[in-house]
């Protein structure tokens, strides 16, 4: 089973605020960036995904993901997160309209196509399910399978509100690359213990990340 992933993506300019306790307002668009973009590129490599779908309207963004093999989907609803994410999943199936479909956060830069693949060989065994984030509250993956609708419900404890929707909750160990999302400076420094992907490396070392 090959899917066809969906990743939201804000304008750069207004990605990463919280980031704040680490990087400036002149870094934190190219690192939103560097996490996608390694996002992607891992996304890409993982034999499980046919395809991957970028909502966005951010231009750098449409070209730089874009030239490592994402499609690229105009945030036509411009409504949020979940309206971007419930676009992109019907766009993607006027494509592949058999394909299960998975959401996934822009801000993965440590994931690993292997671990993508363990979380979407068992998501392909529930009609919906999800994962939970490195943080227990929020999600960073939502699957569906072919002809169920996404229903995304990401934000503030997104985990207990898929669950409460009635998605399965994935219970994996190893797969913390697929669960380490980044909203502040320890989820970067937890990231970066891990091992983050070629585009934030290279930003991080722009960045003075601060001590536990």
């Amino acid at each position: 089973m090959q899917w066809s992933l969906v990743i939201p993506l804000k304008p750069l300019t207004r990605a990463k605020s919280r980031l704040a306790d680490t990087a400036g307002d002149g870094l934190r668009p190219a690192l939103a960036l560097a996490f996608a973009q390694d996002t992607v590129a891992a996304a890409l490599a993982c034999p499980a995904v046919a395809d991957v779908a970028v909502v966005t309207d951010d231009e750098l963004a449409s070209r730089e993901l874009g030239a490592l093999g994402a499609r690229i989907v105009p945030d036509t609803p411009a409504n949020g997160l979940n309206a971007a994410l419930a676009h992109g999943a019907a766009a993607v199936r006027e494509i592949r309209p058999a394909a299960p479909v998975a959401a996934l956060n822009a801000d993965l830069p440590a994931l690993r196509a292997r671990e993508l693949s363990r979380v979407l060989s068992a998501a392909a065994e529930f009609g919906r399910s999800f994962l939970a984030d490195a943080a227990g509250s929020g999600t960073t993956l939502l699957a569906t399978a072919p002809g169920r609708e996404l229903r995304p419900a990401f934000g503030i404890d997104s985990r207990f509100r898929h669950r409460a929707s009635g998605a399965t909750e994935l219970a994996l160990a190893g797969v913390d690359s697929v669960r380490q999302d980044v909203d502040r400076g320890a989820d970067l420094r937890a990231a970066l213990s891990l091992g983050v992907g070629r585009h934030t490396a290279a930003v991080s070392t722009r960045l003075p990340i601060p001590g536990p």
